[in-house]
């Protein structure tokens, strides 16, 4: 057989690529392995749940398809869910996923972490833009993790004064008026003392700038003292409470039970990978 022409290859290979579809065409003819955004498809597990229909969220359709066709492979999920959308039905079946790898607790809340998404993956996708809460790190007398302490620093530098902390995150059943949001990572109360009222939504503001849902909480709204409540969007050791209140912050609500409207500063929301981005 003759050996190919270069204007030949270049057409074999440009009907390759063509034929790729979600995959990407290697130099040899083997199709690489389709991606899945985790960021996307984490953003996605937080607001989707929380939606009164079915809109999709955007950007993240592709790789959340790709994830419920692993979930259904492993007959964890119907094909009748297999439709991009991350709502309840997906989030149990996820979970039950994470349970089967032997994750209990905040690491089998439905939520994906890097090493259960990886693991789906193994064979069918590769995970990008990977993220993670880091290790638990000591703040105010509190935990928090290494991602929750970088961005609590980035909205310090942003207002130009330190951020003293009521209650931090990981405290299961530490404060029963927190109903189970500081359960798990991400989540942390910033104290207000001496604050003026244009200086706590300048807090609040800042805080939302660099990827927390945070609103300041006033004793009418609950049982509790004058304080800024702050959750780290994408944070992959959200509790479920935790994961309801981001939810709710991109849907437009206050995240508490009530579920009216926000009642904090509007800037554009945004984790904080996509912060560091901009």
């Amino acid at each position: 057989m003759k050996p190919f022409s270069s204007a030949a290859a270049l057409v074999a290979g440009v009907l390759l690529a063509s034929l790729g579809g979600a995959s990407t065409a290697l130099a040899d003819g083997v199709a690489a392995q389709p991606t899945v955004n985790m960021e996307a498809v984490v953003k996605a597990a937080q607001i989707d749940p929380r939606r009164a229909d079915d809109t999709l969220t955007p950007g993240a359709k592709t790789s959340v398809l790709q994830v419920e066709q692993a979930l259904r492979d492993r007959e964890l999920l119907d094909e009748k869910w297999v439709d991009g959308y991350f709502g309840t039905t997906t989030i149990a079946a996820y979970a039950k996923y994470q349970k089967s790898l032997g994750y209990t607790g905040i690491a089998a809340s439905g939520l994906p972490g890097k090493a259960s998404l990886t693991k789906l993956g193994a064979d069918r996708f590769t995970v990008t833009h990977a993220i993670g809460p880091g290790p638990r790190v000591p703040m105010d007398g509190a935990v928090v993790n290494r991602r929750t302490l970088d961005m609590l620093a980035e909205a310090e530098r942003l207002l130009g004064r330190k951020l003293v902390l009521d209650q931090g995150s990981y405290n299961p059943g530490g404060d029963p008026t927190s109903a189970g949001t500081h359960d798990g990572g991400g989540v942390v109360d910033v104290s207000v003392n001496g604050m003026e009222p244009a200086t706590r939504k300048a807090v609040a503001r800042a805080l939302r700038r660099v990827g927390f849902a945070a609103w300041v909480r006033s004793p009418a709204q609950g049982d509790w003292p004058w304080h800024i409540h702050a959750a780290a969007i994408n944070d992959t050791d959200l509790s479920s409470q935790a994961q309801h209140q981001t939810g709710d912050y991109y849907l437009g609500l206050d995240g508490l039970s009530g579920r009216g409207p926000d009642d904090g500063p509007k800037v554009a929301i945004r984790t904080w990978e996509e912060y560091q981005r901009d």
